[in-house]
């Protein structure tokens, strides 16, 4: 089963204060950026954030599970949906500590 168009507009919209979200498509799903850092995916109606320190640490009771079959194990964002400044926050701290992407090379 893949994401609703609906899901994904309600979990932008719920983290609009954390900057620039969108969402892309990719292979049937969806990556969720916030000003161009990629923090998470939106597999199966479900919102899965990259783990990190800082992240764990605010959430302090973690549910991990990957999101989709051979995926590494993300933070899974099920019961928080509805608080949009808790999930704000999550996504600043995370993008806070994820690297800057790498400067795409240009073609030939």
């Amino acid at each position: 089963m893949s994401s609703t168009q609906s899901f994904v507009d309600f979990v932008v919209d719920q983290i609009a204060d954390a900057g620039e979200i969108t969402a892309r498509k990719m292979f049937g799903e969806y990556g969720i950026y916030a000003d161009g850092k990629i923090f998470g995916l939106i597999c199966d109606n479900k919102l899965f954030i990259k783990p990190t320190e800082g992240g764990r640490s605010f959430i302090k009771d973690v549910v991990e599970a990957p999101a989709y079959s051979g995926a590494k194990n993300s933070f899974l964002i099920e019961d928080k949906l509805e608080d949009r400044e808790w999930l704000s926050q999550l996504v600043k701290i995370t993008v806070a500590e994820l690297p800057e992407p790498k400067p795409k090379r240009k073609k030939r």
